[in-house]
């Protein structure tokens, strides 16, 4: 592993001038260009550390959410520290496969998956399939029948739990599409005893994301236990029970939850279990080892109102206009003059293409670089080349430089499969 710098993440240096981990974002942006995205594995690392001390007083596993950040750099710092993954796609399970994360710390979960995508995570020999159906169940098992294995599954419940964020990441609600009712799991389970190219070994659920408040993912803990204790007295052979993942991290004005705070919520409704219990953080591991960087293209006033037009747009991160998410903006340079209060907004051919409305903001000319924090999770992963714009460069800051990780994509990139 890497050593670490004293503090990791995105800090003022003595002169002021904003930095990842001691080196300046300027001379990324000078280097990489703009817009990209600056990832800290000091940070990232740090973070997976602490969820994993968290959880030593019980058998645990790790696996962190790919959908968060899927850079293969980005996983095999995690791989290296012995991580599992908690996968979504068949991409995902490439990704971190290929990036040294053994399938039986893979778990693979998603509410659409393919034929060819169970085949695949059939033949790799997984942890489990998190299933979120009875069909999708006996879908693995025709699979692992056609193979001649058994596949490993645990079934995703749905406990009827609000998260208490906002109403697009939340999953564990009776009207969202993931899982089974709760209510049904014993039937569920039972059906499957007929099945004989699968073993249930588990159960997981997932209630949502940004989660601030350990009230429910505490709720939902008790609901698995008592679940879990009536599948081991009906003779089921769980081995894993699964609290899923979602921890905020303080975006928007919310508290931040620990790694520390979610251990204890979640560890004390299973306290006696004789289960190996996994969690799926991801935001939480890379969210704040995050940042895109931005170069200011013009300064505008319309009708009153203030702009502030950069290089990035709404394609480059699409949470702001999304889910309404509040990233803190930063100018990489030492803040002067006279503030200005303004929207920060992209070049997108969209009224949506924000980044923030309304903001407190240091004095700020053409050419300035600014840098919107919180971004290393649901950023790149989410971005897309709407406008025919090309994606972000990647960067890893790691033994007191920087690497660039995904160059910036080029229009050959984007028209090469249609001339193919």
């Amino acid at each position: 592993m890497l050593s670490s710098p004293a503090v990791a993440g995105f800090f003022r240096d003595d002169a002021g001038n904003l930095t990842c981990d001691g080196v300046p974002l300027a001379s990324i942006a000078e280097g990489a260009g703009t817009p990209v995205y600056v990832y800290s594995r000091a940070l990232v690392e740090e973070n997976y550390l602490r969820f994993d001390r968290a959880l030593s007083a019980v058998p645990h596993l790790v696996c962190y959410a790919t959908k968060a950040n899927s850079n293969l750099a980005v996983l095999r710092a995690l791989a290296a520290l012995g991580a599992g993954a908690d996968v979504v796609s068949g991409g995902e399970l490439r990704a971190a496969v290929e990036s040294g994360i053994p399938p039986g710390r893979i778990v693979f979960s998603g509410v659409g998956k393919t034929d060819e995508e169970i085949r695949f995570g059939v033949g790799l020999g997984l942890l489990a399939f998190n299933a979120e159906s009875r069909r999708e169940i006996e879908k693995i098992d025709e699979a692992a029948a056609a193979l001649g294995k058994t596949a490993r599954v645990a079934l995703r419940v749905n406990p009827d739990i609000d998260p208490r964020s906002h109403p697009y990441i939340s999953t564990g609600l009776k009207h969202n599409k993931f899982g089974i009712d709760i209510h049904e799991a014993l039937d569920s389970y039972e059906g499957a005893r007929r099945l004989s190219h699968v073993r249930m070994t588990g159960i997981q659920a997932h209630i949502g994301s940004q989660i601030g408040d350990p009230a429910p993912l505490a709720e939902t803990a008790r609901e698995l236990a008592l679940l879990a204790s009536q599948l081991l007295e009906r003779g089921f052979a769980l081995e894993t029970l699964d609290v899923g993942g979602g921890i905020g991290i303080g975006e928007s004005g919310s508290a931040a939850l620990s790694p520390e705070e979610y251990a204890r919520a979640v560890l004390a409704p299973l306290h006696g279990l004789p289960l190996t219990i996994l969690v799926e953080p991801g935001r939480a591991i890379v969210g704040a080892a995050g940042a895109l960087v931005t170069r200011v293209l013009y300064r505008k006033a319309n009708g009153g109102k203030e702009f502030v037009i950069v290089d990035a747009g709404m394609n480059d991160l699409l949470r702001p206009p999304l889910y309404g998410a509040i990233h803190p903006i930063e100018s990489v340079a030492p803040p002067t003059g006279r503030p200005l209060v303004a929207d920060v907004v992209g070049p997108i051919c969209e009224t949506s293409d924000f980044f923030a409305r309304d903001r407190a903001l240091p004095e700020i000319q053409e050419g300035d670089l600014l840098a919107i924090l919180d971004s290393g999770a649901y950023g790149f992963a989410m971005s897309s080349n709407y406008n025919f714009r090309n994606r972000a460069a990647e960067v890893l800051v790691q033994s007191n430089g920087f690497e660039i990780v995904r160059r910036r994509e080029t229009f050959e990139d984007l028209v090469r499969l249609e001339r193919e």
